[in-house]
Order: structure tokens, then sequence, then C-alpha cells
């Protein structure tokens, strides 16, 4: 029996699975994100791939483990890549800021999983959609630690940190979520940079505030930062893949 975080694969090389997956993946994702879950069938994912039909069998299952796999894609990018862009950051308010800025720049690279993991992920069967769920539990856990340090060391006043982190999670989410409205008003780094002026700043101590300012006149509004432009990969593998017998 094949676990649910596992998708079948008839093909076992390795690097020959995560390529043509994410070929694939990419093509669905874009026409999920347009046409809707139930109207995209794998005949339109193949030729906006540009492969077979029979090659996706050969890769994914059904059409569920094509909506499977791209939500975990973005998922565990987002679980991989925020601490890598939180390495040697040591002070609690710039390891906040700098966490919600890497979500939001991930956010961006992938606006359009995005937005099919609002519209799609209730289509995804129950047992995948808890795992989807616990995929992003532990992406919220890693703002949750950013503010809960910002807390213990006095740079933020006590406030309920549960609530506190959906705030930064929907903020990040709603640059795709509203991206039709935000980007003739705001790049990026404007959108963040304002976005910590409402959501960071005003819950944070005296000596909170004086962190910002200094982080502040270090990065300036972010637009200093390199934004990646090409997708990030995540590091660790979608899924194991078992070979059909």
């Amino acid at each position: 029996m094949v676990l649910a975080a596992h998708v079948d694969s008839i093909v076992t090389d390795t690097r020959l699975i995560e390529e043509r997956r994410g070929q694939v993946l990419r093509a669905a994702i874009k026409l999920f994100s347009e046409n809707g879950y139930y109207t995209t069938t794998i005949l339109q994912i193949a030729r906006q791939a540009g492969v077979s039909v029979g090659l996706i069998y050969q890769y994914f299952g059904d059409k569920d483990d094509i909506l499977f796999l791209a939500l975990k894609l973005v998922l565990e990018t987002y679980e991989t890549e925020i601490p890598l862009r939180l390495e040697g950051v040591e002070h609690p308010v710039d390891r906040l800021c700098m966490a919600i800025w890497a979500y939001c720049q991930i956010v961006d690279i992938h606006r359009d999983a995005t937005l099919l993991s609002y519209r799609s992920s209730k289509s995804l069967r129950a047992d995948r959609r808890v795992l989807i769920k616990e995929d992003e539990a532990r992406t919220n856990s890693i703002i949750a630690d950013c503010i809960h340090a910002c807390i213990t060391s006095d740079y933020m006043r006590e406030i309920n940190e549960y609530l506190l982190v959906y705030q930064y999670v929907m903020f990040s989410h709603a640059w795709a979520l509203k991206y039709w409205a935000l980007r003739d008003r705001f790049s990026l780094a404007q959108y963040v940079s304002d976005g910590i002026d409402l959501l960071v700043e005003p819950f944070l101590t005296a000596k909170g505030r004086k962190a910002l300012a200094s982080f502040r006149q270090r990065i300036g509004d972010f637009s200093t930062l390199q934004t990646p432009s090409a997708p990030v990969k995540a590091k660790r593998k979608l899924s194991t893949p078992r070979k059909r017998t």
C-alpha cells in the first residue's frame, strides 16, 4: 500500500523523476490557476508541458497526484527557503522582518501556485488535505519562532502570537491573491516595507522600535536586497517515489 505522502512512478531514475515532474507541475499549475482544477484535463496539461499523455502517467497516477505535488512544491519551498534566507541573521527583529520578506519573495515567484492553494486544495483527497495542512503548519512555525523570540527578548509586547502569525501569513499570500490590485501601486520591496510599518512596528516595545530603526537604516526598503528571478527549488524531495508492481 502506498502511503498518502508518496506518489507512484513507473520510472525509477530519481533525477529523471524530478526533471519530468517539474516540467509537468509547472504546466499544471499554470492551467489549474487559469482554468480551474476540474476543468483542466490531463491532455491539456500534456500539451502545455510538451509531453505525451502516456508520459505523464509514467510519473503520476492521476490528476490528484499532480495537484498534490503542485501544492507540496510551494509549501516545501517555504519550509526550506525561509530558513536559508535567515542564516546569519541573529537579531530577533531583523529575523522577523527578513522572514516576512523571504515569505513574500517566494510567494512572488510562485504566485500561480499560491492562488492554486486557495482555489483547489479542497479538491484533494481528505488524507492529502491533512498533509498539506501539516506542511503549512511547519511553515507557520518558522514565523511563530521569530515572533516568540521578539517577545521573550522584550523587543515586542505580549500579544496573541498565534493570531499574529496568521496576519503575517495572510499578508504574504495577499501579494499573490490581490496582485492585480497591488502591482501598479507597489514594488514587492515597497509592499513589504509598508507592511512592516503596519503589522510589525505597532507591536514593538521602545527597545524594539529602536532595533527596527537600525534595521531600516541598514536595509532600507528591501530594494537593495537581491530578489531571485528564477523559481526557487525546494531542497527536500517532494516525495519518495515507489515503483509500481
